[in-house]
């Protein structure tokens, strides 16, 4: 038996086998060690037996072990088969990896379901379903918020309003990337490599921002200031012409990206306009108006181009009648003026 065993498991560590032959297979190192000892307490029993020499109370508690055995020997390897499989097809699958952490606490689930309906095959769990339900309501209240999570774990892994890898905002204002989406909490990794940890029932309750829905290509716009004797028709042209080189040559840019610019704002000192460009990510759009806002403001050098400074004017002659009216107005002034209408 142990020769069959050792078989079984090189032909699992085969390249060419297929893949859930080979997880199948390599699930059954413990089980099959449990399944050889119950083979041999099976043959002992039978041989003690048939020579007459079996004790009454040794075949018994031979056999209450065998089944013990036997049932440890299918959940091992039923929990061994599924977190095998789960971990192998993560890579490949987007529900999978979203889901990896919560699966593994649904195999949880389903191997105690698996002990009950073997609890039918002769191996009584009364007395443990009957202590249970003595404090069921107690464990139910103090696992409310763990469950919480968990079902709200499974709703974001069906509603997939975030996946593994995203690029979110939260409502409270932190950013970073989705690394993992557990049975009861989401972890979010920020820009400055710290990591925030959400529970899931928050999480499904609150709004927030996915960069990366529906893809992660988006808009950049970037807000631009002209002098007003400028020639309008050659701000735009010239505009456009390094909009484009940018979005071409720059690695996070989106080449055939169709670039626009809208004028929309007469200022005080300038007129506004928005040069609207495309980044490939939502983190790489800092690096593309970067280069952008360099190449721009060395191309308007070039054609003359003017980006004013801001300006405000102060009218000193008006300032100066404010202050003649202000003056006038003193009691001071008025007592002067009085002084000279009396006789």
């Amino acid at each position: 038996m142990m020769l069959v065993k050792s078989f079984l498991l090189v032909r699992a560590t085969r390249n060419n086998s297929p893949s859930v032959f080979r997880h199948l297979l390599a699930s059954l190192g413990l089980p099959l060690t449990l399944i050889i000892v119950v083979f041999n307490i099976f043959v002992f029993t039978t041989l003690t037996r048939n020579l007459g020499t079996a004790d009454t109370d040794l075949v018994p508690a031979a056999t209450m072990l065998s089944r013990l055995l036997l049932i440890a020997a299918l959940v091992i390897f039923v929990d061994r088969f599924i977190v095998g499989l789960l971990a192998s097809y993560s890579p490949n699958s987007e529900l999978l990896r979203n889901s990896s952490s919560v699966a593994r606490g649904i195999v949880l689930v389903f191997g105690i379901g698996l002990l009950v309906l073997l609890g039918t095959l002769g191996v009584s769990i009364t007395p443990i379903v009957a202590s249970l339900g003595i404090t069921s309501l107690a464990v139910a209240l103090a696992l409310q918020p763990t469950l919480e999570n968990f079902f709200s774990g499974l709703q974001l892994i069906i509603d997939k309003p975030i996946r593994v890898g995203d690029y979110i905002e939260l409502d409270s204002g932190e950013q970073g990337f989705v690394e993992k989406i557990g049975w009861r909490s989401t972890w979010i990794k920020m820009l400055p490599n710290n990591m925030v940890i959400m529970p899931n029932s928050k999480l499904s309750d609150s709004k927030l921002i996915n960069y990366f829905y529906p893809q992660k290509e988006l808009s950049v716009p970037v807000e631009v200031r002209v002098h007003y004797n400028a020639d309008l028709e050659q701000v735009e042209k010239v505009t456009l012409e390094v909009a484009r080189e940018i979005l071409q040559t720059h690695e996070w840019g989106v080449p055939d990206y169709d670039t626009f610019v809208l004028f929309h704002t007469f200022d005080t000192s300038s007129i506004n306009f928005t040069v609207m460009l495309r980044a490939k990510e939502y983190f790489n759009r800092f690096w593309v108006k970067s280069a952008f806002i360099k190449a721009l403001h060395l191309r308007y050098a070039k054609e003359g181009i003017r980006i004013p400074y801001p300006i405000q004017t102060i009218n000193l002659d008006q300032e100066q009648l404010a202050e003649e009216m202000t003056d006038s107005e003193s009691p001071l002034a008025v007592l002067q003026m009085g002084r000279r209408a009396s006789p």
